[in-house]
């Protein structure tokens, strides 16, 4: 089957007014991109990541347009005509207000599957010594002298491809001998408890404040036959909600992970050492090197000592425990 994608030049005043003229006339799929409401998210979120992608930003600057697709075949042009004429109407109704251009974009969509073009992307990825990460999608014969985590990604951070899941997965390895119980905040794919569990952990807890994180997580783990007597994912904050802290934590862990952001290990290193056994370990990531001096002031002052580091690319992973005698 072929499409046709419809991109209509708007601006960030109109395109909820232009939005609403889509779904009157009969267009209940469509997909707003807006340069103002991305760069309010990134404003609003900020405490959320270090960085975002260069390119990403670039794309989105002063980009304001919705997209729509159409089966092309016998009619197709026609509903384009159509469209045309009722963005010309809502025009001429709305002299004062600035909509943009309101011109179409036509471009053929030629793949059948084009909805599934993004999992080309990923492949199977080793990482480490032991791991390798396959898409749920793919054929699960892999390298035998690997351990295969099977992953759909979907929409949530934790795919494997970038170098802080990376280095906490090689951290991971040399953790886990056998029979570990782990905790993972902000576990976003659940990719770092099933790795965990399947390099010999007995049970992990996935901890996520995205509500979405905890469904994809558990489904995840299903992929790997990882039932609920092993795996456990839930919705929360552990910084803001304290009884859920408490009730979390129990007698502590053999592993804690934080694959986050600095602005997010930083305060969650005062409260890390509540979920820690007193031989346990605190493996945390996502920090920036030029971060790194911070996250391991709060990782020492809440009573713990960085034992191992790693580095790649612009990223650090750190290993800590409790400080010994201390």
């Amino acid at each position: 089957m072929q499409w046709l994608e419809l991109c209509i030049q708007t601006s960030s005043a109109g395109i909820s007014l232009v939005a609403d003229r889509l779904t009157v006339i009969g267009y209940d799929s469509f997909i707003l991109d807006d340069a103002a409401e991305f760069e309010t998210f990134l404003e609003e979120n900020k405490q959320y990541w270090d960085y975002v992608d260069e390119s990403l930003s670039e794309k989105m600057a002063g980009l304001s347009q919705i997209r729509l697709y159409l089966e092309d075949g016998p009619g197709a042009m026609e509903a384009v005509r159509g469209l045309e004429e009722q963005l010309a109407l809502l025009k001429r109704q709305n002299p004062n207000r600035d909509l943009g251009t309101l011109t179409i974009r036509i471009s053929n969509l030629q793949d059948e599957d084009w909805e599934n073009n993004w999992k080309q992307y990923y492949q199977p990825l080793p990482i480490g010594e032991k791991l390798i990460v396959v898409p749920q999608w793919l054929d699960p014969k892999q390298d035998p002298s690997r351990i295969a985590v099977r992953l759909d990604p979907g929409m949530i951070f934790g795919t494997g491809a970038h170098a802080s899941t990376q280095m906490c997965m090689m951290a991971l390895e040399k953790a886990i001998s056998g029979g570990e119980t782990v905790i993972d905040l902000g576990s976003g794919s659940g990719i770092l408890s099933i790795a965990a569990l399947l390099l010999g952990a007995d049970t992990a807890v996935g901890v996520d404040i995205d509500p979405k994180a905890e469904d994809i997580a558990r489904e995840n783990a299903a992929y790997n036959n990882l039932g609920p007597d092993r795996f456990t994912a839930v919705t929360g904050d552990v910084l803001t909600d304290g009884t859920m802290m408490e009730r979390l934590a129990g007698d502590g862990y053999d592993l804690v992970l934080a694959n986050i952001v600095a602005d997010v290990v930083i305060p969650l290193s005062a409260v890390v050492p509540r979920f820690l056994k007193p031989e346990g370990l605190f493996l945390c990531s996502g920090i920036l090197n030029t971060r790194l001096d911070e996250v391991i002031q709060a990782v020492e002052a809440a009573g713990l000592e960085i034992v191992e580091r790693r580095m790649m690319d612009d990223w650090c992973q750190l290993t800590a425990r409790v400080r010994q005698g201390g």
